[in-house]
């Protein structure tokens, strides 16, 4: 029991680390394509306003989307295949 006690907080505490690391190049990524798109537009004469609030706009609208949620399967799949895994071998 202790064994799977240290394997779960030795996982879980993995498991976060990949979340945040996942969750923080996410929102890179999309910060990113946020400014090469004003900086695209803006080129071409279109008025999207300061980048800054631009920007600002479009990682609002990506903290309620669903991409963000997604990253949440960092930690659900892992743990699910597992419980699955156990619950197979135990009751074969």
């Amino acid at each position: 029991m202790i064994g799977f006690l240290r394997f779960a907080v030795i996982g879980l505490g993995a498991l976060t680390v990949l979340f945040w690391l996942v969750r923080i190049y996410a929102r890179s990524l999309r910060r990113e394509a946020l400014e090469e798109h004003w900086a695209r537009e803006s080129a071409a004469g279109v008025d999207l306003g300061p980048r800054d609030a631009y920007v600002e706009a479009g990682m609002d609208d990506y903290e309620h989307g669903l991409t963000r949620r997604l990253v949440w399967l960092v930690f659900l799949l892992p743990i699910a295949v597992f419980a699955v895994v156990v619950f197979v071998m135990n009751y074969r």
